[in-house]
């Protein structure tokens, strides 16, 4: 199945502790049906010491489902997508506006 959801996408959040919040995804994982979007859902992780890395506590954003996520279009609304051949390209397209994403 097409991916709706792609990495540098910008979202907003559908349901959860940061509805309403709008972010851009930095990675998805199809398989498991999540993404994590800079700066969302934000976790406390305790991180060893290393070399390189103070550790110690540190924010890190975690996975939300995608069923949660919605792309916002050029007006900064919430939409669906959809998909349309243009050409012989197969595109996305927002649903509220029909412009291609």
């Amino acid at each position: 199945m097409a991916a709706k959801l792609r990495k540098g996408d910008k979202v907003i959040v559908l349901a959860g502790k940061d509805k309403g919040k709008k972010g851009e995804i930095s990675s998805v994982n199809p398989s498991a049906g999540k993404a994590v979007v800079d700066g969302l859902n934000i976790a406390i992780r305790h991180v060893k010491q290393s070399q390189s890395d103070q550790g110690g506590r540190q924010p890190k954003a975690m996975p939300i489902d995608l069923s949660n996520l919605a792309i916002v279009d050029a007006a900064g609304k919430s939409t669906r997508v959809g998909f349309r051949m243009d050409g012989d390209k197969k595109v996305r397209f927002a649903k509220t506006t029909g412009d291609v994403i």
